[in-house]
């Protein structure tokens, strides 16, 4: 585990602004189908009150940015490690709130170690809509894989510049974005189109996570391309504060 006292705090870390609101974590699993396994859960943003991302995300402004993602790091490690996830965790991360990447990461080693949870079973999601510059995101995936965390990019292939960041970055993760594998065992399009990025990404040993996984025609024709990471309704919903039970279909 890397040690929590390499890094000295920022200004913002010292002179940290209140939140102003709370939130808490629904968990939602990503499953292995070859054995049947649970690769890893991934936290997601809710309201105390079980309401959604969106409504915790509309109280997120410049002022307050930082002070969110320092909170969501450290609240999705102490749930998780008091839930008992021993598989990977994965923490959606905003990379416009990291000033600077090896000090910005001391809470979440320090919520860690005071936790007992393994950096090394860490991801941190980047997604399609809160991206920086390139530079600037360069710097915080050099830096994370520095420090032995997995990087992952959500959503992929829902905008234009997705292989061109597989070109810039190559991270240990993407996820292919729900409107991709929505209906492909109907769409040959869509499975050129998947077939294609999964080339891409077993010579450049990128795994590759289907997300938004509903039917089983879906998951039967993505299985039938040679992926096996899945997440999506049709194994679990997000559990709220708690991990959820697992429906795994019967494929055959």
């Amino acid at each position: 585990m890397s040690s929590v006292n390499e890094p000295k705090p920022c200004a913002l870390c010292r002179d940290e602004v209140p939140l102003g609101f709370e939130f808490t974590m629904a968990f939602q699993p990503i499953v292995d189908m070859r054995d049947r396994s649970v690769y890893a859960y991934e936290s997601l943003i809710r309201g105390v009150d079980g309401s959604s991302a969106a409504s915790i995300l509309d109280q997120v402004t410049d002022r307050n940015r930082y002070t969110f993602d320092q909170a969501c790091r450290v609240t999705a490690v102490e749930m998780a490690s008091r839930l008992g996830v021993t598989c990977y965790l994965s923490i959606n991360f905003l990379p416009n709130a990291v000033y600077q990447a090896s000090t910005c990461i001391r809470a979440t080693l320090m919520a860690a170690e005071r936790c007992n949870f393994p950096t090394d079973r860490l991801i941190f999601e980047i997604t399609e809509n809160e991206r920086p510059d390139q530079a600037h995101l360069k710097h915080i995936v050099v830096e994370y894989k520095r420090q032995g965390f997995k990087t992952a990019f959500d959503d992929f292939g829902a905008g234009y510049a997705g292989l061109n960041l597989l070109s810039e970055f190559q991270p240990d993760i993407i996820k292919l974005d729900m409107a991709l594998v929505r209906d492909i065992d109907h769409d040959p399009i869509r499975q050129a189109i998947v077939l294609g990025l999964l080339d891409i990404c077993r010579a450049l040993r990128i795994e590759v996570i289907a997300e938004g996984i509903e039917q089983i025609g879906e998951l039967q024709m993505l299985q039938s391309m040679g992926l096996h990471l899945f997440q999506g309704f049709l194994f679990a919903h997000p559990g709220f504060e708690q991990l959820p039970a697992i429906h795994w279909p019967d494929v055959g």
